[in-house]
C-alpha cells in the first residue's frame, strides 16, 4: 500500500481512492492541482498498483489497511474521502463499517454493483481478460485509444495515460480487484451520524444508478451532471470544473 499526503497541509484532509485498475496519479491527475490548493491531500495507492511486485488481495483486506493508516496517522477521523468508481466501494465500506469516521464521503459516479459469488465469478471470466487485453499489441492500442477518446472525449495525451495504467498492472491483481468488489456488499439505507453521503451522478450512466445511490444511503446528497461516468477526470475543463465547485460544496456542507 501507498499513502502520499501533499497539497494545502493546513487544510482539510480529504483522501483520494482511485478506481479499477488505476493508482492515483493517473486516475485523479488532471485534478491533483486544483485539489491541492484547498485541501490536505491523501492520495491512496492499493497493493498491486503502488509500484510494488505486491498482489491485491481483497477488497476488505484493503479496507482494513486504508482503516489503520487513518488510525494511525489521523486519530480516526477524516473530514473528506472521494472515491472514483471502485474506490467508492471502500469510501462505503469506511463509512458502514464506522472503524473511522469521515464527515463528508464523496461518490464518484460509482455503479456500485454487487453480486454474488456464481455471478462474480461470471462477470470475472468475461470482463477481466478484456482489461488485460488492451494493450496486447500495437493496433489493439490504437484501436483502444481511439474508443477512449470518442466515448469519453479524452485527448490523445490522456487517453495514452490510461492505456498506459492499464497495461503496468499485473492481471492477477486485476482480476482480484474486479472479483472481490462484486463480492463487496453494502448493507441498505446507511446512516452515520455526523456523515454526509455525496454523490457525482454522471446522468449519462442511467437512472438506475441514481436508484442505487437513494437504496444504499440514507438521505444523500445527490449532485447531477451532464457527463459520461467520470467525465470530469479526463482533463476537459468543461466537466471538471463543475465537478470541482460541487467538491468543495460538499466538503463545506455543515453536518
Amino acid at each position: 500500500m501507498q499513502f502520499e499526503e501533499m497539497g494545502n497541509m493546513s487544510g482539510k484532509t480529504l483522501m483520494l481512492l482511485p478506481g479499477t485498475c488505476c493508482d492515483w496519479q493517473t486516475n485523479f491527475g488532471s485534478v491533483i492541482d486544483s485539489l491541492s490548493e484547498k485541501y490536505h491531500l491523501i492520495c491512496v495507492n492499493y497493493d498491486g498498483f503502488d509500484g510494488s511486485d505486491d498482489i491485491f488481495p481483497d477488497m476488505i483486506t484493503v479496507t482494513e489497511k486504508i482503516e489503520n493508516y487513518i488510525k494511525e496517522h489521523h486519530a480516526g477521523v477524516l473530514d473528506g474521502a472521494i472515491g472514483s468508481s471502485l474506490g467508492s466501494s471502500f469510501v462505503g465500506q469506511l463509512v458502514m463499517r464506522k472503524n473511522v469516521h469521515i464527515n463528508h464521503a464523496i461518490f464518484g459516479s460509482p455503479d456500485l454493483d454487487q453480486s454474488g459469488k456464481v455471478a462474480a465469478k461470471l462477470q470475472s471470466m468475461l470482463v477481466v481478460p478484456i482489461l488485460t487485453s488492451f494493450t496486447n499489441g500495437e493496433k489493439k492500442r490504437n484501436k483502444t485509444k481511439e474508443k477512449l477518446k470518442s466515448f469519453f472525449l479524452m485527448s490523445d495525451e490522456t487517453a495514452e495515460k490510461f492505456i498506459n495504467c492499464f497495461s503496468k498492472f499485473n492481471p492477477e491483481s486485476i482480476k482480484n480487484e474486479y472479483y472481490t468488489d462484486l463480492l463487496t456488499h453494502l448493507e441498505e439505507d446507511i446512516n452515520v451520524d455526523h456523515t454526509k453521503a455525496h454523490f457525482i451522478y454522471a446522468n449519462k450512466m442511467g437512472e438506475k444508478y441514481l436508484k442505487r445511490y437513494k437504496k444504499y444511503f440514507h438521505n444523500p446528497d445527490i449532485r447531477e451532471f451532464d457527463m459520461q461516468h467520470e467525465q470530469w477526470l479526463f482533463g476537459e475543463k468543461e466537466y471538471a470544473e463543475p465537478v470541482l465547485e460541487a467538491i468543495d460544496e460538499f466538503m463545506d456542507t455543515a453536518i
